[in-house]
C-alpha cells in the first residue's frame, strides 16, 4: 500500500507542536497540504514541510490530493470541516473537543460511517504508558474495588501555548465555546472512562472565569463525577495554575492506590494498604511545558495512520470522543443550572 497522503487543516501551535512534526517523522506518511487563513502563516508551514498552501478548506478537501485530513482549527469549526471531509470521502483526525454539541458530534459519526471512513479524536491520554499500565492493574483487579479518584489538568493558560497569545481563539466564547474545561478537562473525562472501564453517568460542577480577565470563557472548573458503578471522584480543569503544569491523576482502591504523573521522577507510583511502595519509571507525560517544541510522539499520528492502513477502528473513534464530550456538556449545565446533571439525559 502506498503512502497516506495527509492534508492539515488549521496551523495554529497544536499542528506545528504535534500534528505536522509527527506526520513527518511517519515512513507510512506523505504530508502534502496545509490550510489556514493566515496567508503567511500557511506559506510559512508549506515552505517548511514542503506541502501545498490551501487558504480554502473546501478546496483542500476536493483536490483529490489527500487521503486524510486532521483539523486542527477553532472548536466551533471541528464539526463542520470534519462532516466535510467525511462527506468527500477521506478519513479524519480531529482535535478535542470534538465538536461544541451532542448533535454536531453525532453527525460528524454519521458521516463516517455513511462514507465508511475513519474518525479519530485527538485524545492522547490514553496513549501515556503509566495511563496504559494503570489500566491494566484495575483490569486485573491487583487494586481491588475502586473507591474514588481525583484527577486535574492545570497550567498557565493557552497564551503561552497559542501561536496568537492573548488574541487567540481560545478566549473567544463565539470560537472556542468553552474555555479550560474543553480544552483540559474533556481530556481528563476521557482518561478517567478509560482507566475505570466504565462510563460518568453524573456530574456536579462549579465553572468560573477568575484568572483571565480578557476571556469570556471558563478559565478554572472543579467537578464531582460519578460513574454508573458508584464510584465518585474530582475533576479540576484550569488555566489558572500560574506556577506549574499540573496533570496528574490518583485512584484510590480497596488493596492499594495509584498516583499517575504525581511524581517528577516515577511516573506512575502504586502504594499497597501492606506498605509496599511500587515505583515506575516511564517518561514524562506530553505537556505544554516549554512551548511543546521538547516532546515526542503522543502516538495519536501512529495510531490514526495505522488505523487508517490496517483498517482497524481507532481506539478513540467518534463514539468514544461524543461519550466523553457529554461529561463536559453535562458539567456546563450542571454549573448554569445549579444541580446535578445526568450526563445522558442531559
Amino acid at each position: 500500500m502506498g503512502k497516506v497522503r495527509i492534508g492539515v487543516i488549521g496551523c495554529g501551535s497544536i499542528a506545528q507542536y504535534r500534528h505536522l512534526p509527527e506526520y513527518a517523522a511517519n515512513k507510512e506518511v506523505e504530508l502534502v497540504a496545509v490550510c489556514d487563513i493566515v496567508e503567511d502563516r500557511v506559506n510559512e508551514v508549506a515552505k517548511q514541510y514542503n506541502a501545498k498552501p490551501y487558504m480554502d478548506y473546501q478546496e483542500l478537501i476536493q483536490s483529490g490530493e489527500v487521503d486524510a485530513i486532521s483539523v486542527c482549527t477553532p472548536n466551533y469549526l471541528h464539526a463542520p470541516i470534519s462532516i466535510a471531509t467525511l462527506n468527500n470521502g477521506l478519513h479524519v483526525l480531529c482535535e478535542k473537543p470534538m465538536a461544541t454539541s451532542r448533535e454536531e458530534a453525532a453527525a460528524m459519526i454519521e458521516a463516517a460511517t455513511t462514507n465508511g471512513k475513519k474518525l479519530m479524536i485527538a485524545h492522547n491520554q490514553r496513549f501515556v504508558r503509566s495511563h496504559q499500565l494503570a489500566r491494566q492493574l484495575i483490569e486485573s483487579g491487583s487494586i481491588g474495588k475502586i473507591y474514588s479518584f481525583r484527577t486535574a489538568f492545570g497550567h498557565p493558560g493557552p497564551e503561552g501555548w497559542s501561536i496568537d497569545g492573548k488574541d487567540s481563539w481560545f478566549f473567544e466564547k463565539e470560537k472556542a465555546y468553552i474555555g479550560a474545561m474543553g480544552d483540559l478537562g474533556v481530556h481528563k473525562t476521557d482518561l478517567i472512562r478509560y482507566l475505570l472501564g466504565e462510563e460518568i453517568v453524573e456530574v456536579g460542577a462549579f465553572i468560573e472565569t477568575t484568572a483571565k480577565d480578557f476571556a469570556d470563557v471558563d478559565d478554572t472548573a472543579v467537578c464531582v463525577l460519578k460513574t454508573e458503578s458508584g464510584i465518585i471522584g474530582t475533576l479540576a480543569a484550569s488555566w489558572s495554575y500560574t506556577a506549574k503544569e499540573d496533570n496528574s491523576t490518583i485512584i484510590y482502591g480497596e488493596k492499594a492506590i495509584i498516583r499517575l504523573e504525581d511524581n517528577p521522577t516515577y511516573s506512575l507510583i502504586v502504594q499497597y494498604t501492606n506498605g509496599e511502595i511500587v515505583n515506575y519509571e516511564l517518561g514524562k507525560i506530553q505537556s505544554n511545558d516549554e512551548g511543546g517544541q521538547n516532546q515526542h510522539t503522543t502516538h495519536v499520528i501512529d495510531h490514526f495512520i495505522a488505523s487508517i492502513n490496517d483498517n482497524t477502528e481507532p481506539l478513540i473513534n467518534g463514539e468514544e470522543g461524543m461519550k466523553s464530550l457529554a461529561v463536559i456538556l453535562a458539567a456546563i449545565k450542571s454549573n448554569e443550572t445549579k444541580t446535578i446533571v445526568k450526563v445522558f439525559e442531559g
